[in-house]
């Protein structure tokens, strides 16, 4: 019988997953800046957070659970599926592995093409306000979270891997971006804040994404769950 992973592996794998969403989400924020796509830039940084989220996902759910998010932990936590020892470790991998992926992307693109999107860390637009910012994110998040439950972690579940989850990020992120960035996780938003020492309204990125991971996950576990 095979040995479950060490949690110290489970660890590393949901950094190193969450290193890859990072890198590849912020990243295309740089990248739709520089190639000057105008409108068309949120349908293609949608397209490259949802493909980014699925295939880290896809990588790392049969050794840590694919979480590659503290919001997801917490809602897993909530629902017993991890014990608190593991979440902490999780969360602390999760950040670190964002953080990591922001100082690349600053170490690789010029500071005057990257410092206008702030690396890709994610920002309130102007017309919009904190509570509309934590409550937009809360809503996004409580979509996310549900598709990762119902998509990924319930045995009832179809095996389509992360595509799940990844196809709700694109829709979340063509409706929110524009006004929150849409992060809708808190490792996704505060990795590139460090790197780019921008942490303009950070909080709303912790808010707003665990109040929408709890709903999510108390819906669940009493009106969906076995």
């Amino acid at each position: 019988m095979a040995k479950n992973p060490t949690l110290g592996k489970r660890a590393f794998v949901e950094a190193l997953g969450t290193f890859i969403f990072v890198f590849l989400g912020a990243g295309s924020v740089i990248a739709a800046h520089f190639a000057g796509l105008g409108t068309s830039s949120l349908l293609a940084i949608a397209v490259a957070n949802g493909i980014g989220l699925a295939l880290a996902i896809s990588f790392t759910m049969n050794i840590s659970g694919g979480h590659i998010n503290p919001a997801v932990t917490i809602a897993a936590l909530i629902n017993r599926k991890i014990s608190g020892g593991d979440a902490l470790a999780y969360i602390i991998s999760q950040v670190i592995g964002a953080t990591i992926a922001g100082f690349l992307l600053v170490s690789i693109y010029p500071g005057a093409l990257g410092s206008i999107v702030n690396y890709g860390a994610p920002s309130l637009a102007a017309s919009t306000g904190v509570m509309q910012g934590i409550i937009l994110e809360a809503v996004m998040t409580f979509f996310l979270v549900t598709a990762v439950f119902l998509t990924a972690i319930d045995r009832r579940a179809p095996k389509i891997a992360g595509f799940g989850v990844g196809l709700t990020v694109v829709l979340d992120v063509l409706v929110g971006g524009p006004f929150t960035g849409a992060a809708m996780n808190p490792a996704r938003a505060i990795g590139p804040m460090i790197a780019a020492g921008f942490f303009s309204n950070w909080y709303v990125y912790w808010i707003g994404p665990i109040a929408g991971a709890i709903i999510a996950a108390l819906v669940y576990k009493y009106l969906v769950a076995e």
